[in-house]
């Protein structure tokens, strides 16, 4: 049965992300009214299922099975409209919740307009709290040619195209480009990532970047530092021509079928006119909030991406519960009570890290020890054909505290929560060293990596 939009409700949700729909099923289960709009019904759920993080590591894993692109296309769309479906009915199937698609526009502080998705008709909601979760896109630089080409994707666009281009050139040597990069060359693409800085992955330790990149340079993907990018044009073959200068200052020439642009994202608040509401934005767009994901209009939040914070989707579920226990009475009000977070690249094998690396640890002065441990020593990666890599740590001399962990090898998107647990907890190393873990598993690394220490 149709719902009724109503003109008020206690709570207003914008964008159908992790944070929001999450909060939206707990706010509706507490008995509380709350209307959840969405701007297009392609993207219920929010990005993490429709574009980003579900897709990918779909693809990724495909890729890695050896499916056909086409075959694999097809099962991800279909995976995607199932979440979907998944997701709406999550809310709608609760009596005090509503999922309204629409683009929503602040008038005022506690009213929003909303212009309904392929219909001539607007509505004003009044809401008594309301909160904003319409996450980041992709950002396209000013790059001379790039709003013209059609050779020219983002990361959104091209998961969209049902055919695999031959040649990937990609505009942007960090994570989501070298996910694609790593993803495409597994298809057998041909693939040239352009990077505007002259050294790969800044922010790794050398040894793990250097690592790095000797891996995915062995699949044949070809890593361009120093590329300045002047051009895109393009061709009346079908291709397009990206014309760059190099280390040198030389022009060059690269021909591709399709252009990548990873070069970072931008908030999405298009349409939201914040303006009007008066809340305020930092330079980069972002609305600025305090340590309660407060806006500074008392009765306005900003969950996820959009409050600038960590872009990943598991801050915005944290988000939430920050939010849950400020409404609640809970203990956990605030983002400074964050403790340490691990993340994951998800080219093959995975990267992941938590805490500090060692030349931090260098610049704030700790007296630490590292240890280090190739993948190709660990049994478990040998009997998965997947020896590629390098496991890191870097402990505190005086504490045998963890300060950080970066692991380069299969499963360490898994084998990172681990540590992640033992850094929080305040766990010594030696907790980890000795820990009996099932055999055999990547997992027991950790008894042969701490045991360098």
């Amino acid at each position: 049965m149709t719902k009724t939009i109503k003109s008020h409700y206690e709570n207003l949700i914008i964008g159908f992300g992790k944070g929001g729909k999450t909060l939206a099923a707990w706010l509706a289960k507490q008995g509380q009214e709350v209307a959840l709009i969405e701007m297009s019904d392609k993207m219920y759920g929010g990005s993490c299922i429709n574009v980003a993080c579900i897709p990918t590591k779909y693809l990724i894993k495909s890729a890695e099975e050896k499916l056909p692109y086409e075959k694999a296309f097809t099962e991800k769309n279909e995976l995607t409209s199932f979440l979907r479906k998944l997701n709406y009915g999550n809310i709608e199937k609760l009596p005090s919740a509503i999922v309204i698609t629409g683009q929503a526009s602040f008038i005022s502080p506690t009213e929003v307009q909303i212009k309904f998705s392929g219909i001539n008709e607007e509505k004003t909601i009044q809401a008594n709290r309301i909160f904003i979760n319409t996450g980041s896109q992709p950002f396209l630089p000013p790059i001379t040619g790039i709003e013209k080409s059609k050779k020219v994707f983002t990361s959104i666009s091209l998961m969209e195209q049902a055919v695999l281009f031959k040649q990937l050139i990609i505009i942007g040597g960090g994570f989501i480009g070298l996910e694609f990069a790593d993803m495409y060359a597994k298809f057998g693409a041909e693939v040239t990532v352009l990077e505007s800085g002259e050294t790969f992955l800044p922010r790794e330790d050398k040894d793990i970047a250097d690592e790095v990149l000797k891996v995915l340079t062995e699949k044949g993907i070809n890593i361009i530092l120093g590329a300045s990018v002047e051009r895109i044009e393009d061709t009346k073959d079908d291709n397009a021509c990206v014309r760059y200068k190099n280390k040198e200052g030389k022009l060059i020439s690269a021909i591709g079928s399709a252009i990548l642009i990873a070069t970072g994202r931008k908030p999405m608040t298009e349409g939201l006119n914040l303006k009007a509401a008066g809340i305020n934005t930092d330079p980069k767009g972002y609305i600025e909030v305090d340590e309660f994901l407060k806006t500074n209009v008392p009765n306005i939040w900003a969950i996820g991406d959009i409050n600038g914070g960590p872009q990943f989707t598991y801050i915005s579920l944290d988000d939430f519960r920050i939010i849950r226990d400020q409404l609640s009475g809970g203990k956990y009000i605030s983002a400074n009570q964050r403790k340490q977070v691990a993340s994951s690249v998800f080219i093959t094998p995975q990267l992941a890290h938590i805490g500090l690396r060692e030349k931090e640890a260098v610049e704030k002065g700790y007296d630490f020890k590292v240890a280090k441990l190739p993948a190709a020593n660990v049994v478990r990666a040998r009997i998965d054909g997947n020896t590629n890599g390098l496991l890191k740590t870097v402990i505190d001399f005086k504490t045998n505290k963890i300060l950080g962990c970066t692991l380069f090898c299969n499963d360490a998107n898994e084998m990172i929560n681990t540590i992640q647990v033992a850094i929080n907890c305040g766990l010594d190393y030696q907790m980890v060293r000795d820990t009996i873990y099932t055999h055999p598993s990547m997992t027991e690394a950790f008894n042969d990596l701490y045991s360098l220490i």
